[in-house]
């Protein structure tokens, strides 16, 4: 199929999808709950003829299509369908109507594009091999990809290579951005829970173990882990998200208890080891000076995701066989964003890519994970084609 024939079939069904990604977007579910959106996407894909399991993983759904021509090789494409635990502002008419839920980083985007890329594909599979349709749950930080590969995702939907793609707000609409090696960063969180005897704050605070002074100074050294303890050309990240303690209807009372947490990103398991090992060490030392203790939890949402030198050049070429040379950018920096996509790639080789969403007819750009961002639908004959295109070319 030729890039105007393609076009054409795609802008077909382009009402119909701009429709679909608008009704997934009003119906935001988090992480392995999402089985609305999972029994649409299998509803749509046994519309279509494709053979479709569901409950992999809990709540993912594949679909496998098989090309008319003859062939042994087999790729995976990869979607996510959860949302975000966060209060839409976008004013849209098809904005969340789950108060306290939004997609707010464009997986009712990706979604909608891998099921117009399974319809187009699926009404003319002139191509020889195995597609594996992979609507994945649970991206932002319930575990999604590992469940799935626990559940046999690769044993039981064979796959050569995987691709993944995720749009971005910014880079131009239409344009892909991906790099050979780390591309993402691994993502962790820690959480750290002082404990001490809590006392009154005005009449006897020499006799408390102050946790609020502890958490303090423990804020402070964690500031100094990039800068006295990482090589100045890697790339690492420690930010503080959450602090609970105490009540505001005793501020003289001064607590027994306080939780602190926030997030860690690194590009390698060295910097991974020593942000885990400083941060515990931190948080003893803090408490100790008070004569308090301190339970340090910590755990990583995504490793590093790291593109294999041959899945990027597969991924660049069926991107600039739809952006053209000049829409494609291999060099790409890498983003201290985690994607846990990256379990996938650590298990089959493949490559992920962004898919540039451009900006608001008024130049504004809301960035993911806003409470104004909404995913650009004229992005989303870019991203089918794209996937359509890589089928063809490794497929054909």
């Amino acid at each position: 199929m030729d890039k105007d024939a393609l076009h054409a079939r795609i802008d077909r069904h382009l009402p119909e999808l701009v429709a679909l990604r608008q009704d997934i977007h009003a119906h935001p579910e988090l992480g392995m709950e999402e089985t609305r959106t999972a029994a649409l996407v299998a509803a749509r894909l046994r519309a279509m003829g494709i053979e479709t399991v569901e409950g992999v993983g809990r709540t993912g759904v594949v679909g496998t299509l098989r090309g008319r021509r003859p062939g042994q090789g087999a790729i995976g494409l990869r979607a996510d369908m959860d949302a975000l635990a966060l209060t839409e502002q976008t004013g849209l008419p098809y904005a969340s109507t789950s108060m306290g839920r939004m997609h707010a980083c464009g997986h009712d985007g990706h979604t909608a594009m891998l099921l117009g890329a399974a319809q187009v594909l699926a009404e003319d599979p002139d191509f020889a091999g195995t597609v594996q349709f992979i609507f994945q749950p649970a991206e932002e930080g319930r575990g999604g990809a590992p469940a799935m590969i626990e559940d046999g995702l690769f044993e039981r939907f064979p796959c050569n290579a995987v691709y993944g793609m995720h749009n971005m707000p910014g880079i131009p609409l239409g344009h892909f951005a991906l790099r050979e090696g780390p591309l993402m960063a691994g993502s962790g969180r820690w959480l750290v829970t002082f404990r001490g005897t809590g006392g009154h704050g005005g009449n006897s605070p020499h006799l408390a173990h102050d946790l609020l002074l502890a958490q303090a100074i423990y804020l402070q050294a964690l500031q100094g882990i990039v800068s006295r303890n990482v090589p100045a050309l890697e790339s690492v990240v420690v930010s503080a998200g959450h602090i609970v303690a105490g009540s505001r209807e005793s501020l003289n009372v001064m607590p027994s208890e306080l939780v602190v947490g926030g997030t860690m990103r690194a590009f390698n398991p060295a910097m991974q080891d020593l942000l885990e090992r400083r941060i515990r060490e931190l948080a003893d030392h803090a408490a100790a000076m008070q004569g308090a203790t301190a339970e340090v939890k910590l755990w990583w949402n995504a490793i590093p995701l790291i593109n294999h030198a041959e899945g990027t050049d597969v991924l660049a070429a069926a991107a600039r066989g739809v952006a053209g040379d000049s829409g494609v950018d291999v060099d790409t920096p890498p983003v201290t964003g985690g994607e846990d996509f990256s379990f996938m790639l650590r298990a089959k080789p493949g490559a992920f890519v962004f898919l540039g969403a451009g900006a608001a007819p008024d130049g504004t750009v809301h960035a993911l994970h806003s409470s104004h961002y909404d995913f650009n639908d004229a992005a989303l004959p870019h991203g089918v084609a794209l996937w359509v295109n890589l089928v063809q070319q490794e497929l054909g």
